[in-house]
């Protein structure tokens, strides 16, 4: 079995082409349906603000990529949506996943959120059936590697995160926030943390609306902030100085009407919007609108490098667990690969061991059942000991360069492996016949 990562992110693709392909939860299900049958056997998408990947289990590695490049042409009804990816193979797709979960591919280097959706997006597998021991295992211990990052380095120190970078941006442009109105459209993580340190920062009346009045209420309680519903946004825009947005919805909230009708009652005071929801919850032409100063997340880029330099030094540390992390889940699937061979050769020795034991016991009829068994143990015994260095010797090999050993084995025993085992005719980590063109 070969794992394949398709995909774009931040560094591929701006916020326009990735809000393109942006995946909701509700359309999981759906698309990981569509794309997980043969010769794809499992899949995944992880679907952030920053990134929209695939991760596929299949034999084939170039028939998971032409299925993971149709899947996202699919998405995006544009066939140069492929300009944008990457596709990464095996152990790059693995280490890929590893540095993901443990924030080392993020826009904010060391940001925690993201650990979260990488675990939430396995379970969205889970539910539609997509996922198998393969990317179960494989999130598993991407999971495992993030908090070990997280835990072990101090990659995550200081208050550098979208949210907070969103607030320095606010700052930037119009100095003091200190009595400052603001809005928050979305009452997510994101959302939780720009209200918290705007409200750190000082800022006055911060307003929470959200599609869901329960929690828009409870993070309006947490910051001392009042709660409305979402149809009273566009009433409530003459009034503040700030607007933060960060929801999941489809399809724009605020249009360049909404934005220039708020315009028209502020008597000239500016009005300071940051979107950092993907897909984008503001017009991108309401930016053109005089004083308004409309920024997207991509726009985040400048003020997050000035507030992670204290974490870049510790990359190395953090990489350095993402490699062990990987390489444990290399030994997995190298277990998996010879396991089916040596379960198919147990069995066939053990039966081949049982026919002889029953055929002899059938001449000495006269033992009693209690010799007959010491008979039948003896034989267990045997085999046991005769099977335990070709055991080793499979699992090892498997490890290695071991496909020829392995295959070798199982035609040398006539092993009858079912549809869908791994044993030779399965390419190994680094074989290349069977790799993707790019």
């Amino acid at each position: 079995m070969r794992v394949v990562s398709i995909g774009l992110n931040h560094k591929t693709a701006p916020v326009s082409v990735r809000e393109s392909v942006s995946v909701g939860e509700g359309e999981a299900a759906a698309l990981l349906s569509a794309i997980a049958s043969p010769p794809v056997q499992e899949a995944a998408v992880l679907s952030t603000c920053n990134r929209t990947e695939l991760y596929l289990a299949a034999g084939s590695p170039v028939a998971a990529e032409r299925a993971g490049l149709a899947a996202f042409e699919r998405l995006c009804g544009n066939s140069s949506i492929r300009d944008a990816l990457y596709v990464k193979v095996d152990a790059e797709a693995v280490e890929h996943l590893f540095g993901v979960a443990a924030g080392l591919d993020s826009l904010v280097v060391g940001e925690s959120q993201v650990l979260g959706q990488v675990r939430h997006a396995i379970e969205i597998a889970r539910r539609a059936g997509t996922a198998g021991p393969y990317l179960s295992q494989l999130f598993k211990q991407a999971v495992r590697a993030g908090k070990r990052v997280r835990s072990e380095t101090s990659i995550g120190e200081g208050a550098a995160s979208v949210s907070y970078a969103a607030v320095e941006l606010a700052k930037e442009t119009l100095g003091d926030l200190s009595g400052r109105s603001v809005l928050l459209i979305g009452a997510g993580k994101m959302a939780e943390l720009a209200a918290k340190n705007l409200a750190s920062r000082g800022a006055g009346e911060i307003f929470v609306a959200n599609r869901s009045a329960d929690h828009a209420a409870r993070l309006a309680g947490l910051v001392g902030g009042e709660a409305l519903e979402l149809a009273r946004v566009s009433r409530l825009l003459p009034a503040v100085d700030i607007v933060i947005t960060s929801t999941g919805a489809r399809g724009t909230l605020l249009s360049r009407a909404d934005v220039a009708a708020a315009m028209a009652g502020r008597g000239g005071r500016p009005l300071f919007i940051i979107d950092i929801a993907v897909p984008r919850d503001v017009e991108e032409s309401a930016g053109e609108i005089d004083g308004v100063f409309l920024y997207n997340i991509d726009d985040l880029r400048g003020v997050v490098d000035k507030n992670i330099e204290a974490r870049r030094r510790h990359l190395a540390a953090a990489e350095r667990i993402v490699a062990e992390e990987a390489e444990r889940y290399a030994a997995w699937m190298d277990e998996r690969r010879a396991a089916p061979v040596i379960k198919a050769l147990r069995e066939k020795v053990r039966d081949v061991a049982e026919e002889e034991v029953a055929r002899v016991l059938r001449r000495l009829d006269h033992l009693s059942d209690r010799e007959k068994e010491e008979i039948r143990s003896l034989a267990v015994a045997i085999t046991g000991k005769l099977l335990h260095g070709p055991t080793l010797k499979l699992k090892e090999s498997a490890a290695g360069a071991g496909g020829d050993l392995i295959g070798l084995v199982a035609e040398l025993f006539s092993l009858d492996l079912e549809a869908g085992d791994e044993g030779a005719p399965c390419a190994g980590r680094d074989a290349g016949e069977d790799a993707p063109a790019r």
